[in-house]
């Protein structure tokens, strides 16, 4: 289990093939690994991953193709979000994230709220249809890893809706979102309570 408080920004150095799928080494920031051990899990983008083999700051992990199928950056050389599992101790600063990607949405709209210098920034995510359910207005959403909340809620349509989200400049600074562009793919994540409450539902209903 996570929280979706992001506790660094790594870099994918090596993607290479390996069987079905690829083994990445990720690059953290020193002593990150300090206290992680093999077979531990960390969350990269938003997705758990188990350490198989750890180097100074370098940690390797494979991924399956079925984990590549439902995700996004995690094949490419590029920055991304870190977290280790929770500790059952540490404080629950973001919201119970299971590093189990839902689905991919597309940014459709990325931009500061006013010209101030600090300013918040403004996120709009299309959500594909089949996680539509879940969201609500002042619930919760993994972005890439990072719990957020969401405000708005609306053009809901037979190909999902539009998940409205605001930033504030720390996330940005810490946090690979501050990257994102109109466009780019996100993972995303669901509420754990709602998705649980949805198959309740769904569980009534059938009977």
């Amino acid at each position: 289990m996570f929280t979706g408080i992001i506790t660094a920004v790594g870099q994918i150095k090596e993607a290479t093939p390996s069987g079905d799928g690829m083994r990445l080494v990720i690059e953290t920031p020193s002593g990150y690994l300090d206290d992680v051990a093999l077979g531990d899990s960390i969350a990269i983008q938003g997705a758990c991953m188990t350490a198989t083999e750890i180097t100074g700051n370098q940690f390797t992990l494979d991924i399956s193709r079925e984990s590549l199928n439902k995700t996004m950056g995690l094949d490419q050389l590029a920055p991304v979000n870190l977290e280790k599992a929770l500790r059952l101790s540490d404080r629950l600063g973001g919201h119970l994230v299971s590093g189990h990607v839902d689905g991919i949405g597309t940014v459709v709209h990325f931009a500061p709220v006013d010209a101030a210098p600090d300013a918040s920034w403004h996120l709009v995510i299309k959500a594909p249809k089949e996680l539509t359910p879940f969201f609500a207005y002042k619930g919760s959403i993994v972005v890439n890893g990072v719990s957020l909340t969401v405000n708005v809620v609306d053009r809901e349509d037979t190909t999902g809706c539009h998940v409205e989200i605001n930033i504030i400049p720390h996330t940005l600074q810490n946090t690979t979102l501050g990257r994102l562009q109109a466009g780019d793919a996100v993972n995303l994540e669901v509420d754990l309570i709602a998705r649980y409450v949805a198959r309740l539902m769904d569980f009534q209903i059938k009977a």
